[in-house]
């Protein structure tokens, strides 16, 4: 028997640092196959085809420029021949494409293949909300776990210390990809609570969202970290409200829980978008094209969302954080408002 066949969906930044852990992994363990597919969405860089100079260069220049690649890590333009015979896929894209992703690789993916998403958001469904993984699981027909942690993605390209979670319901698939993915500086805990694991990867961009307003309004600490504990707060209590299993408190200490909340609440492209919204009153979308390279925000639309999975509940007021967040991002409520839907919160949600 050879090992098992790894395909990376997605090559954006966090893609590309996760490509640098799982090539070097898959290199040096039995289990897996050396080869690591790389599915790039192909774009011109300086007249060459970002794909051709991820292969010779073993660099993603315009994603994650200054780290190299594993020689092992191939990356191919073609989604469905990336995918093609592979054991493990880790879906790494902004969640707005899982769709046509899952549209493109639904007869071409094999049944016993494991997935795992590294995808934070969530997505609406006839029942309210709906889950990424689950989306990726009822489309492709495979199990699905989840990754999520405080995991900027240049740090961890850059081998500095960090944990991440593994949300895993089945505890085989945990350890597999927990072999696949852990490092001495990116340590994997796994837990079976994996909707409360990603419904924390989703929702903490919200709330960094609301950090980066205060940032951006010229409030301090104090009020960012009660932003930050009032977000845990709606956080705890819609994944309570809203997730099919029980849900572990012990699950928000972890590092997809609170370590991720306040790392992106001080860093990350979601603080650092929104600051910039509260400074310079300009539009969302416009300040994605000028400081983000062509990535895209996660918070905003994961607000809105939120937004149109609480209001047929009548639930919209219990979650004042994040309705200010969508109302400021969407609705042209002041941002100077935002520490006024706060001052009323409730105590216990």
């Amino acid at each position: 028997m050879g090992g098992k066949k790894v395909c990376i969906v997605g090559s954006g930044n966090w893609g590309s640092a996760i490509a640098k852990i799982v090539g070097g992994n898959a290199a040096r363990l039995q289990r897996f196959e050396p080869a690591v597919s790389l599915w790039v969405f192909d774009e011109d860089v300086g007249g060459t085809r970002l794909s051709d100079i991820i292969n010779t260069r073993h660099e993603n220049v315009k994603y994650l420029p200054g780290h190299r690649l594993p020689d092992n890590v191939v990356a191919v333009p073609d989604l469905v021949q990336a995918a093609a015979g592979a054991d493990v896929l880790i879906f790494v894209v902004p969640h707005q494409f899982v769709g046509g992703i899952c549209e493109q690789l639904r007869e071409h993916v094999r049944k016993d293949a494991i997935g795992v998403s590294l995808i934070k958001g969530v997505d609406e469904g006839p029942d309210g909300l709906k889950l990424i993984s689950d989306i990726i699981r009822e489309r492709l027909g495979i199990e699905m776990s989840v990754l999520m942690g405080a995991n900027i993605a240049n740090e961890v390209a850059e081998e500095k210390f960090c944990e991440t979670t593994i949300g895993s319901k089945n505890p085989e698939h945990g350890q597999i990809l927990k072999e696949l993915l852990q490092t001495p500086n990116f340590r994997i805990t796994v837990v079976q609570d994996a909707d409360t694991v990603e419904i924390c990867g989703a929702l903490k961009n919200v709330v960094a969202v609301g950090a980066g307003f205060c940032d951006g309004l010229g409030f301090g600490d104090n009020t960012k970290a009660a932003v930050i504990r009032l977000g845990l707060m709606e956080m705890i209590a819609f994944a309570k409200l809203f997730c099919k299993g029980p849900v572990t408190s012990a699950t928000f200490l972890e590092s997809c829980g609170i370590a991720d909340l306040i790392t992106t609440c001080y860093g990350g492209r979601n603080r650092k978008v929104a600051e910039a919204f509260a400074k310079t009153g300009k539009s969302i979308e416009q300040l994605e094209k000028e400081m983000l390279n062509g990535q895209k925000l996660q918070g905003p639309q994961t607000a809105a969302e939120l937004h149109h999975i609480l209001k047929p509940k009548n639930l919209v007021e219990k979650f004042p954080l994040f309705t200010a967040v969508y109302q400021i991002c969407y609705k042209g409520r002041p941002v100077a408002e935002f520490i006024t839907c706060l001052q009323s919160h409730p105590e216990h949600i």
